[in-house]
């Protein structure tokens, strides 16, 4: 038995969740990849999947096992790299980031990416909430604001510059606000993914500027944010690439222009390990060259 052959068979078939794509894409037969998994288990002494006729599902010993062959794969692949035997970034690489984020700043800069790196293939999964790497079996997670978990490693690759923002239909009904104070008075729609909640953040020239806001919405998403705004519902404090489509139409204010909201910082973030897949390296440096060049998002002030 090639071990190595077959936990790379296991790898895809738990990825796959199918032993028949599997062979195909080894251009093997399916009772070849069964016997390497039977084979895998038989030297291992537990059981991996739990196979049935509509489903197949790690056990919990064949989840420790995944996590681990992922880690082996990557270091095989790496070490490969290194040597000079596979000089292009290739693979298929797994990437989170934020709903809104993915949409607006992630999604429109991969055509260009893949004309770089056309070996590479990306599942991009978008969510608001935190993902656990290797639970979800993530390469590479894109967060923004401040990362408490020391188990992992980042990289900062940019700040998301904000702005406070409302629809001029709201403000036909409600006087814009001069100082950060006067929004305790309006109807603020608070995005609840953040640390601070509704608790808004403003750097002004006499300081920094703390007020708690209240409102009648609040979401964990974005883009519900920004559709709120724009149908007039209140006042958010929201990064600038999310309106950035729709502030040249006229039809939204920015006001407390002298009071800038902190800005958040983004980071690339993944798995603490001996090697760092070429796959991941070449997208986190694609995206900091990206980002330093965009006024929105660059650390430096253009």
């Amino acid at each position: 038995m090639d071990r190595i052959d077959c936990i790379k068979s296991f790898v895809r078939v738990v990825e796959t969740g199918s032993f028949s794509a599997v062979a195909r894409e080894l251009d093997t037969t399916q009772p070849t990849i069964s016997k390497q998994i039977a084979a895998l288990e038989e030297y291992l002494g537990v059981q991996l999947l739990m196979r049935s006729t509509r489903s197949l599902n790690l056990t919990d010993e064949g989840t420790c096992f995944y996590e681990h062959c992922q880690q082996v794969l990557e270091a095989i692949a790496e070490a490969e790299a290194s040597v000079g035997s596979r000089q292009t970034p290739s693979g298929l690489l797994r990437v989170s980031c934020p709903v809104a984020f993915g949409q607006f700043q992630i999604v429109p800069r991969l055509k260009l990416f893949f004309d770089r790196y056309p070996d590479i293939k990306i599942d991009l999964t978008m969510s608001d909430r935190f993902s656990d790497l290797i639970e979800e079996g993530v390469d590479l997670a894109i967060r923004i604001g401040n990362i408490q978990d020391n188990s992992l490693i980042t990289r900062r690759l940019g700040v998301t510059r904000r702005i406070t923002v409302g629809a001029l239909s709201y403000f036909q009904q409600a006087q814009e606000p001069e100082v950060p104070e006067d929004l305790t008075h309006h109807n603020c729609i608070v995005y609840t993914q953040l640390s601070t909640v509704n608790e808004w953040h403003f750097q002004g020239t006499h300081g920094d500027v703390k007020v708690t806001v209240s409102g009648n919405f609040q979401a964990n998403n974005s883009t519900a944010v920004r559709e709120a705004v724009l149908s007039g519902l209140g006042i958010a404090v929201s990064p600038i690439w999310l309106f950035g489509d729709i502030l040249p139409q006229g039809t939204l204010k920015v006001v407390l222009k002298d009071y800038q909201p902190t800005p958040l910082p983004i980071y690339a973030v993944f798995r603490r390990g001996r090697f760092q897949p070429a796959k991941v390296r070449c997208f986190i440096d694609f995206l900091a060259d990206e980002f330093r060049s965009d006024s929105w998002l660059s650390d430096y002030e253009h």
